[in-house]
């Protein structure tokens, strides 16, 4: 995979304050391609876009149905996935294409929070031991793969929430999944808007629920609802 061609897939949706970070992360790769699919944004996100010389592709708003509208758009051999909220490592290219190896069908980097608390660090270290040893990395890692074995499994499942969850349960089916040593830098707003424990603590009920077979639609109303309380 040294000379392939890398899809850059960037699902937004009211992303004025991060779009410019993540993609100057992505200027410093070879033969790459910055694909952004608009959910629906109200505030600059599009126009930020666009004045950086990158098409935009509007969707409906649903990070996975975006993520595959870009998938399907992408001309590159891999496809990287990168939330609009993160930022790639210098050389991420180099170290995408030398990880996917025969027997690896996907990758993600390891995490790094972008916050001085002591307890993100915890988090950080609970998030990377994951991806290693149970080989889980979820989306805010920007997950790493093929267009063939994208398109093998059956692209995201459509799901209002966790669709990164299930595409690594099918992805683990199948072959290996590495976790990067090296970090993406992910915004700590999620953990800081309604704290860190009580955010973390929600996203496991969220797991444990799925796990029990609650559907992924009356989770993510109960996550929206939550959500909306952290601005109250």
């Amino acid at each position: 995979m040294e000379s392939a061609r890398i899809s850059i897939i960037i699902p937004t949706l009211n992303e004025a304050g991060n779009i410019q970070n993540a993609i100057a992360s992505t200027q410093n790769g070879t033969n790459v391609e910055i694909i952004v699919v608009d959910g629906g944004s109200e505030d600059d996100t599009v126009k930020i876009v666009q004045s950086l010389g990158i098409p935009v592709i509007t969707s409906p708003s649903n990070r996975a149905v975006q993520m595959n509208l870009g998938a399907i758009a992408a001309t590159g051999e891999i496809l990287l996935f990168l939330h609009a909220d993160t930022q790639l490592p210098t050389q991420y290219d180099c170290l995408i294409r030398a990880a996917l190896q025969p027997g690896i069908v996907a990758g993600a980097f390891s995490l790094q929070i972008d916050a001085s608390p002591a307890a993100i660090r915890w988090i950080e270290w609970g998030v990377n031991w994951r991806s290693r040893f149970l080989q889980m990395p979820y989306g805010d890692q920007a997950i790493f793969l093929t267009k063939q074995i994208f398109q093998e499994i059956g692209t995201f499942p459509e799901l209002p929430i966790m669709e990164d969850f299930e595409l690594m349960r099918r992805l683990k089916s199948i072959g290996k999944i590495t976790t990067l040593s090296v970090p993406v830098v992910t915004s700590a707003r999620r953990w800081l808007q309604k704290g860190i424990l009580s955010t973390t603590l929600l996203n496991q009920i969220v797991i444990i629920a799925y796990l029990l077979g609650i559907s992924p639609q009356r989770i993510r109303r109960w996550y929206s609802r939550e959500k909306f309380k952290e601005r109250e």
